[in-house]
């Protein structure tokens, strides 16, 4: 069967990978559409129904939203809710509407309950309210699940939804202030080393880590979750989430994870904590076991290396990366 894929947030981190793995594979009877902001404004139905009158598709991956780190997720809440609820309206109800036979959307772990066991999975989505920091965002990407289960019971729908650890890699948005941790680390280190006064010996200098480095996180490299995402399209057949995530086991602290991209900058100077700033919440270990159940023998890309390889993107990419 012919499948025609209109990809949703075609341009950013994760769209990216998507379609640097479809151009790796080159598959037949698949036509990939990956659309951007401006193509479409997908807060306005209108606007969205013109793209799937242009471009009918026969499979949707939903990734477009409005995202960003802890400290903007805590400034904005109602635009959070507002925006990604209208976004996810129009998106699948025109998916409907259009006649697409599968939707995957794209959730996250963060939309958790932040009083939970751990590690948490699939069926803990909706056991008690988000972490406060970003509970706009979170009810809104929660709705998803909500509307893929009310599509698939009145119309029997095969609309389902992914739920990635913290992603990162190349094409990130690297912008201070609105960024998630890596890439908000790795545009402040390039910052500290090649901007800020550049004749000051790197010993001599201080990386500054927002919070403790206490937290805990499971990161998965944008590219293997680009294959994962296809997979799920091609493969997965429930409306009940996924957990994409890494293993527990490869789960790092905000510590470990600035040791490692020093590293990748091969940086001299010294590590501190600024404890003034906030560190959300301590952890949110998710459990892959459906994922290992499903794909046991899939591999994930070495930790230090994925960080070398994004760090050495944003070096070469500096002009054009977000920021």
């Amino acid at each position: 069967m012919s499948m025609k894929v209109l990809v949703t947030g075609g341009s950013g981190l994760v769209g990216s990978a998507i379609k640097q793995v479809v151009a790796d594979e080159a598959p037949e009877n698949e036509e990939w559409i990956f659309c951007s902001s401006k193509d479409a404004d997908l807060c306005n139905y209108e606007s969205t129904k013109q793209l799937f009158e242009q471009h009918k598709p026969t499979h949707v991956i939903h990734l477009a939203a409005m995202v960003g780190g802890l400290f903007h997720n805590m400034s904005d809440n109602l635009g959070f809710l507002r925006l990604n609820m209208m976004m996810n309206d129009n998106v699948l109800k025109l998916s409907h509407e259009f006649g697409a036979k599968k939707v995957v959307s794209c959730l996250s772990t963060c939309i958790f309950p932040d009083k939970t066991t751990y590690p948490i999975d699939e069926t803990m989505v909706h056991n008690g309210p988000p972490h406060d920091s970003n509970f706009g965002y979170s009810y809104a990407k929660r709705m998803i699940d909500i509307l893929n289960k009310a599509y698939h019971e009145k119309h029997g729908s095969s609309f389902t939804s992914v739920i990635p650890c913290n992603v990162f890699g190349p094409h990130d948005n690297f912008k201070e202030g609105v960024s998630h941790v890596i890439p908000g680390m790795i545009h402040r280190l390039h910052k500290l080393i090649y901007i800020d006064n550049p004749e000051v010996p790197q010993e001599q200098k201080e990386f500054v880590v927002y919070g403790t480095g206490k937290p805990l996180r499971q990161f998965i490299y944008s590219l293997d979750l680009g294959k994962l995402f296809i997979w799920v399209l091609r493969s997965y057949n429930s409306v009940e989430p996924i957990i994409l995530s890494v293993d527990e086991a490869a789960e790092v602290s905000i510590a470990q994870l600035a040791e490692s991209i020093a590293a990748a900058f091969d940086f001299k100077g010294k590590i501190v904590f600024d404890t003034t700033k906030a560190d959300g919440q301590y952890k949110k270990t998710a459990s892959n076991q459906k994922l290992r159940s499903l794909l046991p023998e899939y591999k994930f890309t070495d930790f230090d290396k994925a960080i070398k390889d994004s760090v050495k993107w944003f070096i070469d990419n500096y002009e054009s990366a977000r920021k």
